[in-house]
């Protein structure tokens, strides 16, 4: 997949990770006034500190819970997955689901605009292991061959954050009282640190539900042809914003997955090898598909 983004964004965050309960103030404040965030006395509304409030603004779009209005750009409003999940009687307002943890992962570490470093660190860095002066290092030449100019500061920044969206605050050394506060994303154990040096869990995740990794399948599918019926397994495992690499899956947990998927669809999923080559088939797909699973596994 070719780079696709308007305008990475940087900084925007603050420095803070996303803590429990921002990304619903987010879309609650945006139900209720859609300028919210312009506002001077956002914060006090919002009943956080003033960067804070700016920083659950990004937030919120940095996992597409919001959107910026095509009219003006001040203005926000949460999309349909952000009112689905977490309006008053959404599906999971309060993230109490596990599932819903992996959802906002996925709509994260896919975000090329506000969440690079999340999209790049998952799906274009291939070491299991790493320590953050190489992380800093590949995302430099990423972004020189991207084309996007930024300083070595603001990198190393980024990368922070990013560790702190993983890392429970006990595993770190150092750090002040806000970033002791963790991310929910913590509890997906995606990354875990030892002695200096970060690792990606690689393989079977045992929270993962099936019907949430069928519906980043099929969007991920979608994402490379509307009217695509056929993909191979190594494209879904392998290739840049896959749900294999995003969700850091080998081969034997996508094969697990998908031949639950088969018998979830009715076999409108089907897994299939061809002269040596497994590829997935899909018999029936709209764009509707991917929502019917999420319908299946909250209602």
């Amino acid at each position: 997949m070719p780079f696709q983004s308007s305008r990475p964004a940087f900084g925007g965050h603050e420095k803070f990770v996303f803590r429990q309960g921002w990304l619903k103030k987010a879309v609650d404040a945006a139900l209720h006034a859609p300028d919210i965030f312009s506002r001077e006395e956002a914060f006090v509304e919002l009943g956080v500190g003033k960067n804070m409030a700016a920083a659950i603004r990004y937030w919120g779009l940095a996992t597409g819970f919001l959107e910026e209005s095509t009219e003006n750009r001040s203005m926000v409003e949460p999309t349909v997955l952000g009112k689905t999940l977490l309006s008053d009687e959404g599906w999971d307002p309060y993230l109490e689901d596990i599932g819903t943890l992996w959802l906002i992962h996925w709509q994260l570490a896919r975000n090329q605009g506000r969440g690079l470093v999340w999209y790049l660190t998952f799906s274009r860095y291939y070491d299991v292991e790493f320590r953050k002066e190489h992380l800093i290092e590949f995302l430099e030449k990423q972004f020189t061959q991207i084309g996007i100019h930024t300083t070595l500061a603001m990198i190393e920044r980024e990368v922070e954050v990013f560790l702190r969206t993983y890392i429970p605050s006990q595993s770190r050394q150092g750090g002040n009282t806000e970033e002791s506060l963790d991310c929910p994303l913590v509890d997906l154990n995606l990354i875990h640190l030892n002695d200096r040096v970060y690792r990606f869990d690689v393989g079977r995740k045992v929270s993962l539900p099936v019907e949430i990794f069928g519906y980043t399948l099929l969007e991920f599918i979608h994402s490379r042809d509307e009217k695509r019926r056929t993909i191979s397994v190594d494209e879904c495992l392998y290739h840049p914003g896959s749900p294999g690499q995003i969700f850091k899956l080998d081969e034997n947990s996508m094969l697990d997955y998908l031949e639950t998927l088969e018998s979830l669809t009715n076999n409108a999923l089907r897994l299939r090898e061809t002269a040596g080559i497994r590829q997935i088939y899909l018999s029936t797909f709209t764009t509707e598909s991917s929502w019917d699973l999420l319908r299946g596994y909250y209602e």
